[in-house]
């Protein structure tokens, strides 16, 4: 039994739940790839997988799963490579993968509620996931994720205690809310809770649990209760991942997201004010349809003037049944052209964002091999042996490849 992950976190954390399912069944015959739509590239990279895999392994049951399982099952159904295709929600009952039904896909749209799932095991041992939330209501024009993974749907406040409860009893010091847009918790829920609640309410109740992250936030989402949160609980760990995609006004009005430029650079300026070593990351598409080299150029400048420095960059990739596939497009070199000069801006401030935190003090959450990650989601490599799953406060002494160094002992 094997499972094969794309995409994103999300992902990440419901292939393990996939791993103890078919555990759970003694299902051991099969290969699971569990898929991310995001973009055409992303598919591509899938089905290049999935035959190498079965030309490695040809009596092995290939499976595919996930949000291009969900969006095109009959499309991954008619490659003689694979043996069952799986939907979204399906994925995590031992009887979809049992069934004697080569397509096994509810329609995701019908899903009122996130099922609760409990994952106690994770590769390193010491940071650990946990889904608050799944699908999203928006309907940006360029995105196909809501019709692989439905409405929003929030887990209980009670559920996610007792979850991060049991995690942090097993000795996990950091907890990593996980979804398809966490800043929307809630709003389907009895009582409508933020998510600046949910956390207010987790941390009381959680008092040992010495390090949360968020894994991406809208900044149009983000209410008083969250910002102060963000601002000023230091269990909240300083990296903020925000889901830009763009820095023109117009161009974020024709992809249909809510926040405007003047709103980003707010929140950006606001926090860093008061967290000034804090860690901003952010998703941004290059060549969008009608983005002029004007377009281009105001969110070139947005990156620059805030500094973001966890970029990670989408060329844009026209998704079939998005609106914005029908759009005009600009010539793939073009776009291309503006991904690489965004890349190379994201890499220069990463670069110095490193550098700015050499002969600091930081609290590092060792993990394996002698590695760790700082509050604000930098590298760090010990030079002498440390134990995993503690938290280590140390100076670093120099930087060098994306990762800061400390040499001689720790305290």
């Amino acid at each position: 039994m094997k499972t094969i992950t794309f995409g994103c976190r999300l992902n990440i954390y419901e292939s393990e739940i996939i791993k103890n399912t078919l555990k759970q069944a003694n299902i051991t015959d099969v290969v699971v790839f569990n898929s991310c739509s995001v973009t055409q590239e992303a598919e591509r990279q899938l089905l290049q997988s999935i035959r190498k895999e079965k030309k490695k392994n040809p009596d092995a049951k290939l499976i595919v799963t996930g949000c291009a399982a969900q969006i095109n099952p009959e499309k991954f159904s008619k490659m003689p490579e694979v043996y069952k295709v799986i939907g979204n929600h399906d994925k995590f009952s031992a009887e979809s993968y049992v069934s004697k039904e080569s397509i096994v896909v509810t329609d995701i749209m019908t899903i009122k509620e996130t099922a609760n799932h409990m994952v106690t095991e994770f590769e390193n041992n010491t940071r650990a996931f946990i889904q608050v939330q799944n699908g999203c209501n928006h309907r940006c024009t360029f995105c196909i994720i809501p019709y692989g993974r439905g409405n929003n749907r929030s887990v209980s406040v009670a559920n996610i205690i007792e979850q991060v409860k049991i995690l942090t009893e097993q000795g996990y010091q950091e907890i990593i809310f996980t979804g398809v847009d966490i800043t929307d918790y809630g709003s389907d829920l009895p009582g409508q809770p933020k998510l600046g609640q949910l956390i207010k309410r987790l941390l009381k109740f959680v008092p040992n649990l010495p390090r949360l992250r968020l894994s991406s936030v809208d900044v149009a989402e983000i209410d008083d209760s969250l910002l102060d949160l963000i601002i000023n609980e230091p269990r909240l760990m300083p990296h903020m991942h925000i889901s830009l995609q763009a820095g023109d006004n117009m161009i974020l009005k024709r992809m249909k997201r809510r926040h405007s430029r003047e709103q980003v650079l707010s929140f950006i300026e606001n926090v860093r004010k008061h967290r000034p070593d804090i860690a901003f990351g952010a998703d941004i598409i290059a060549g969008f349809p009608t983005e002029t080299e004007e377009m281009f150029e105001n969110s070139y400048n947005l990156i620059k003037d805030t500094r973001i420095s966890h970029l990670h960059v989408f060329p844009f990739s026209p998704r079939e049944g998005t609106p914005a596939a029908r759009m005009p497009q600009l010539e793939k070199k073009v776009i291309k052209e503006r991904a690489a000069k965004l890349r190379d801006l994201g890499k220069e401030h990463l670069d110095n964002f490193y550098k700015s935190q050499i002969n600091k003090t930081h609290n590092v959450l060792v993990e394996k091999d002698n590695k760790g990650l700082t509050e604000n989601f930098l590298k760090v490599r010990f030079e002498q042996n440390v134990p995993s799953g503690k938290i280590i406060s140390v100076k670093t002494t120099q930087y060098i490849n994306n990762e800061l160094f400390v040499e001689g002992k720790t305290c």
